[in-house]
């Protein structure tokens, strides 16, 4: 037996035992392994936004924008900002309430998708054909920038939002109506919300990069850019709409992520954008649908790794959490090494 055969081998086994674990622990607690999928599935939407303005760029410039987590960060902040000047909160009516989230996703995804757009025009469009580290450097140099205006705006401590959308878990007898267990799920508000953001969201993005014109040019330029430029694209332009679009989507993740974890601090952004970016190389970097199923991978395994491995193996803990998302990324590196979808198409977007 060659040495490939023995991975593929292994790795179909690490698969089977992962699967079987996930089976098992889903009849064994039931109503604990649906919390913690619907937990899953919330946080997967946040990583998959954030994973998207990182595949989008990669796959037209070939740029690993490091600054994006922070930009996802400027989001949120920017989005506390807006929510406090509404001075409206949960004792407001709904259509005060929808108006001033409204406002806030708004405008945090203009200002987001304005700080990556000015990243781009200052320094990533005069590094287009410098080495690959020259803007790679450039990045790491705009999160440490990023990061440090948070400070200066609005200080290094953690910040909780105005109270505008209900946090109170509500119980649903779905596991009993749908599959007969007489047990219930918990599910707040807040996982219906992100939610109905997020996948509108990437729906929008789809069919904007598949059926508009824009989009065939963003996709031509990814192709090959100097042939796009001899068929009349305009490059700069496609490559620029890129950055807006990945910025706006950092910027509906950071005010969902501003609710979702009831805070903002400067260095939100470190986590967000490793695991975003984590999964945009699990789903297949440069693919759009790979980053969102990379994106729910991720999230899933997050919060099944924080709280439900809690009662299977002793010691587990959130601590071992970031071991096993980086040891996902490791095994589909050895055995997909462009990612799970990675080769399903001949197109990056």
């Amino acid at each position: 037996m060659d040495q490939n055969r023995v991975i593929n081998v292994v790795g179909l086994g690490l698969m089977v035992a992962v699967v079987a674990g996930l089976i098992y622990g889903a009849f064994d607690q039931p109503e604990l392994f649906a919390q913690y999928m619907i937990i899953g599935i919330a946080n997967g939407g946040l990583i998959a936004l954030i994973a998207l303005g990182y595949t989008l760029v990669y796959g037209i410039v070939e740029l690993i924008n490091f600054a994006h987590g922070e930009v996802f960060m400027m989001g949120a902040y920017f989005a506390l900002t807006v929510v406090a000047t509404t001075t409206v909160t949960t004792d407001s009516s709904w259509f005060a309430i929808g108006g001033a989230a409204f406002l806030a996703l708004l405008g945090a995804m203009v200002f987001s998708a304005g700080i990556n757009w000015g990243i781009d025009r200052v320094a990533y469009r005069r590094l287009r054909h410098a080495p690959r580290l020259a803007p790679l450097i450039a990045a790491i140099g705009f999160s440490f920038i990023l990061q440090q205006f948070a400070i200066y705006w609005k200080g290094s401590n953690p910040l909780s939002p105005p109270a505008l959308i209900p946090t109170e878990y509500r119980t649903y007898n779905i596991l009993e109506e749908w599959f007969k267990l007489e047990t219930s799920i918990r599910v707040r508000p807040l996982d219906l919300a992100v939610v109905l953001v997020t996948v509108p969201l990437l729906l929008l993005l789809q069919r904007f990069v598949q059926r508009t014109r824009t989009g065939k040019a963003m996709r031509a330029t990814a192709q090959d850019r100097d042939a796009a430029a001899l068929m009349g694209i305009n490059v700069n332009r496609a490559i620029s709409i890129a950055f807006i679009i990945g910025g706006a989507l950092a910027g509906a993740a950071g005010m969902i992520a501003l609710y979702y974890i009831n805070s903002a601090r400067p260095g939100m952004g470190f986590r967000y954008g490793l695991y975003a970016f984590t999964a945009a190389v699990v789903g297949g970097v440069g693919n759009l649908n790979g980053a969102v199923i990379g994106g729910f991978v991720i999230g899933i395994a997050w919060s099944l790794s924080d709280g439900f491995a809690k009662g299977y193996f002793s010691g587990w803990g959130a601590q071992w959490t970031p071991a096993l998302i980086f040891g996902l990324l490791v095994v589909t590196m050895v055995f997909r090494p462009s990612g799970l979808l990675g080769e399903t198409t001949s197109e990056k977007l």
